[in-house]
């Protein structure tokens, strides 16, 4: 049975060799990395500036990144779009999909939550230090998949499924240089 690897809607493709979808981790960092400016550009301006009208906007905007990834395809997400394009040259390093998925819904909880407590925050800087707390909170989990390649919501993914709190994927997939087994 041959896999459609060419949908419009999915997360991940089937490469061959691997009996599950996968996403380039090169692109993931560097998507990352672009997320991660844009959130100090963010908390820049909320924390040190108090200018908080700019915080929705660019909240707003990572929250869609990570809709259209997730339901859409990531490929379509606009920072990934960029992030192929700047390591196009480099060698692909696949990893498994099913827990990047995981991980960017994720993405889209936090995003969503700041996203709404910011437009609160416009008119009642009450809203403040839920927000910080959160945006910080993001700032964390994309230095760690930028800078190190660690990505902590795939880490709860695992330990989910530790927990048995998701079921296990037929085929184990897998993470950079084989950190996510379970043995």
């Amino acid at each position: 049975m041959k896999k459609n690897n060419n949908p419009i809607i999915s997360f991940g493709e089937f490469i061959e060799g691997k009996e599950f979808k996968v996403l380039n981790e090169r692109a993931v960092r560097a998507s990352s990395g672009i997320m991660l400016l844009f959130g100090i550009f963010a908390f820049i301006n909320g924390f040190i500036l108090k200018n908080y009208s700019v915080i929705p906007y660019i909240v707003g905007f990572l929250l869609l990144n990570f809709l259209v990834g997730v339901f859409i395809n990531p490929k379509f997400a606009p920072t990934m779009f960029i992030a192929k394009w700047i390591v196009s040259k480099q060698t692909p390093l696949y990893v498994g999909a099913i827990q990047k998925k995981f991980a960017w819904s994720m993405g889209i909880g936090l995003s969503a939550v700041v996203f709404l407590l910011s437009l609160q925050l416009i008119t009642n800087p009450a809203f403040f230090p839920p927000v910080c707390i959160l945006c910080l909170t993001c700032l964390i989990l994309l230095y760690f998949e930028t800078a190190f390649g660690i990505c902590i919501g795939c880490k709860f993914y695992f330990l989910a499924i530790k927990l048995k709190l998701i079921k296990e994927p037929k085929r184990r997939p897998n993470c950079t240089g084989d950190s996510c087994s379970i043995k």
